[in-house]
Parts: C-alpha cells; structure tokens; sequence
C-alpha cells in the first residue's frame, strides 16, 4: 500500500501548490468544530461561540504545534531543533509537515480558555464541547501523513504495510541493499488515526450517555487521559522518535498525562460526592417562621 497520488493536490507553480497534508487538516478541523456546535447547540447553547473562538485556537495550536516539533530532536535523521537553527526560515514551511499533536494541544487549549475570558463563558464547558472534535480531527489529519509517506513504524511482513519510496525514508531503512525498495513498513499514521476514531466515538457517547454525571471539564480530561494512552504504544512503532534518555519524549509526557488526568477526574469527583451530601442537608432544613 503507498499513496495513489502526489502529496500536492493543485500546483500553483514550480515551488508552491495547495497540499494534501494541509487539506486534510483543515478538514478535520472543520468536522471538529461542526460536532462541537452540534453538541453545544444540544446543550442550548450559542454555537457561534465555537466559530468565533476557532480561529484564535487554530493560530496559537499550529504555533504550539510547529514550535514543539522545532525544538524536538528525533531520531532517523529527521530533522530537529539542530536542523533549524541553522535554516531558521524553514520553521515556516509546516506544508512539509512537522507538527507535534502535544504542542498543538497545549496552544489550542490557550486559545479556548483566552477566548472564553474574552466572551465572559466558562471555558472548561467549551474545552468539553472540543475535545471529542479534536479526536475526530485527528482521525482525519493523520491520512496527511499517508499521502506524505511519513509517520511509519519499522518493517513487517503485514498485508497492510506500507511502501515507502526510498526518498521518504530515514536512517536505517535508507540503506536499500538492507530494505529494498518493496520493503513494506508499519503504517503507524493508520494505527493513531484508528485510536483517534475509537477515541472520539467513545467521549462522544459518554458526553451524550452521561452528562448528568459529568462535571465541567470532565470530557477535556478523557481525552487527557485517553490519546497519550493510545500513543504510548503507538510510540513503539516510531523509528523517528524524539528521545528523552531511554525513553520516548512522547511516552514520557503520556505518562505524565494519564496519571495527572486520573488523579484530578478522582479527585474532583470525590471532592464533589463529599459536597453533595452537605448541599442536600442544608436545602432540607425547613425555613424559620417570621
């Protein structure tokens, strides 16, 4: 399996065109954003909000994203913070890929919450209504990887490996007297963009199942909990890694992430089963006479 296609999709001239890659992440932005209106809308409120406040979450997550992808150093001689500090100006080129999903997290987050204050609306609300469609982003943006024959993991003899044409390929899988240009290679962009699917599908059902049970900024917590979980196992499947010691920079923040996300969802709603009890006792004291 290899892209039918050219990773550009209208040549607009000899060093510019409209990408797949950036097509494709607009697309999932958009079907993100058109379930998060959808749901805010369930919950009788203003769906214009999600519009007005997409644009300034968009800017500050592909900054974040770009940014963390910069200052990364993988492996497989892809290139890193030790790549650009010495072509400065390609930090700009993100149509060639390089964006990191944490990074683009944390800014997309900042732009909710600043928006949010702007607006005067509780941003852990609106973080709520998002989370789900950033899942269902993702499940649609990693297939920009596939067409740019990138994000694969290392040989296998699976049916559903890919062909990676040997100018796409990084260290050791360069070597083609060792792989050959029919060597097929983990699809590891189809493994994530599956867990992101199951994972949109499952916080979806549980905004809709149980949202009398939720607190505020509980689903924003799932998806905390629940991606990193996913790609601390994906993780195995990168040969281009960025390493921290042993350890994959990536799986080291998903373990931050799910044992943080896990001890705030207990905490919070112990903390709220504790309150309830009090806050029924005070509303079932019978009113004084005059």
């Amino acid at each position: 399996m290899k892209p039918p296609f050219d990773s550009i999709l209208i040549h607009l001239g000899p060093s510019f065109g409209v990408h797949w890659y950036g097509v494709l992440i607009v697309s999932g932005v958009m079907l993100g954003a058109v379930y998060a209106s959808w749901r805010a809308k369930q919950d009788g409120e203003n769906p214009d909000h999600v519009w007005n406040g997409l644009i300034v979450a968009i800017i500050l997550a592909i900054i974040g994203a770009r940014l963390y992808h910069v200052f990364s150093d993988p492996e497989g001689g892809m290139v890193g913070w030790s790549y650009y500090r010495e072509h400065p100006i390609e930090i700009l080129y993100i149509w060639q890929g390089g964006l990191g999903i944490y990074g683009a997290v944390i800014g997309g987050v900042l732009g909710v919450v600043l928006y949010a204050w702007r607006a005067k609306v509780h941003p852990l609300k609106w973080l709520d209504y998002g989370a789900p469609g950033l899942a269902l982003g993702q499940f649609i943006g990693r297939w920009g990887n596939f067409i740019n024959q990138e994000l694969y993991g290392p040989p296998t003899n699976s049916s559903w490996g890919l062909i990676i044409e040997p100018p796409h390929r990084i260290a050791p899988y360069n070597d083609l007297a060792t792989y050959p240009p029919d060597t097929l290679f983990h699809p590891t962009f189809l493994y994530e963009s599956l867990w992101c699917l199951l994972l949109f599908i499952t916080l979806a059902l549980i905004a809709q199942k149980l949202k009398d049970r939720l607190l505020e900024g509980d689903i924003l917590i799932g998806y905390i909990i629940g991606y990193p979980l996913g790609r601390f196992f994906i993780e195995y499947f990168r040969p281009d890694a960025w390493m921290i010691g042993s350890i994959a920079a990536a799986q080291l923040f998903a373990i931050i992430c799910v044992v943080g996300g896990v001890a705030v969802l207990v905490v919070r709603h112990t903390r709220a089963r504790t309150a309830a009890p009090v806050l029924d006792g005070i509303e079932a004291e019978p009113e004084m006479e005059a």
